[in-house]
């Protein structure tokens, strides 16, 4: 299977890396919009135990306004994914979505903003203390 998105693995503790996701997203001019609990989701829905995991929705304004200015329908991939879990070997992992995959493979008209959106994404994410 073919990389989806970029991944860092961390050695530290899944809540003090979770805790400093949405700090090192707002240095890069993001903010957490959406907040899913997959673990406590599957526990109610489906009462099944599933592995602490959160799917963080980051949005840049900026970009967003940016990028909506070039097709309404780019708001199926807004906002940003970045997903947080606990892996089997106790490590933590980060996994985000690279705009260039997702919007600028489709259309290269959303190669510029896709382009800074990734760097700001991995100038972040690369910050994570673990």
């Amino acid at each position: 299977m073919a990389a989806i998105g970029k991944t860092w693995t961390l050695k530290g503790r899944y809540d003090d890396v979770l805790a400093q996701v949405p700090e090192r997203l707002k240095a890069e001019g993001f903010g957490v919009l959406t907040r899913i609990d997959v673990k406590a989701t599957m526990k109610e829905k489906l009462g099944v135990d599933f592995r602490r995991y959160q799917i963080l929705g980051a949005c840049n304004p900026t970009f967003a306004h940016q990028a909506l200015g070039i097709d309404l329908a780019v708001g199926v991939l807004l906002p940003c994914s970045v997903v947080v879990y606990e892996a089997d070997d106790g490590t933590t992992v980060v996994t985000a979505v690279d705009p260039l995959q997702t919007l600028a493979g489709q259309d290269a008209r959303f190669t510029a903003v896709a382009g800074e959106v990734r760097t700001r994404l991995h100038r972040a994410l690369s910050g994570l203390a673990g």
